[in-house]
């Protein structure tokens, strides 16, 4: 399954709190891309965050692996998780009037 990850900062985090962490979440990041887990992962132009596409048996399943990271450990992030599917209205192109 596909998934669209994005991070909910929590609201009483401070950037303060976000450095001690950084450099092992970027270690974590690269070692869920050498998984599979990551296929994608941009910054977010919105915000200061992460937009990451992953692959995963289902929401649950990748909810407990983004959990596991150093910001999420330390509540300073959540997730908000977005099932993605095929796009099958491609067929409308094709039907006839």
């Amino acid at each position: 399954m596909k998934l669209l990850c994005l991070d909910i900062p929590s609201p009483t985090a401070t950037l303060e709190q976000y450095g001690p962490h950084m450099l092992d979440e970027v270690r974590h990041g690269w070692d869920l891309y050498k998984s599979g887990f990551i296929r994608d992962i941009y910054f977010r132009q919105d915000r200061p965050g992460v937009a990451i596409l992953a692959e995963a048996d289902s929401v649950e399943a990748a909810r407990a692996t983004l959990m596991t990271f150093p910001l999420a450990q330390a509540d300073l992030i959540g997730w908000d998780i977005i099932p993605l599917g095929p796009m099958v209205n491609w067929e409308l192109l094709f039907a006839k009037a």
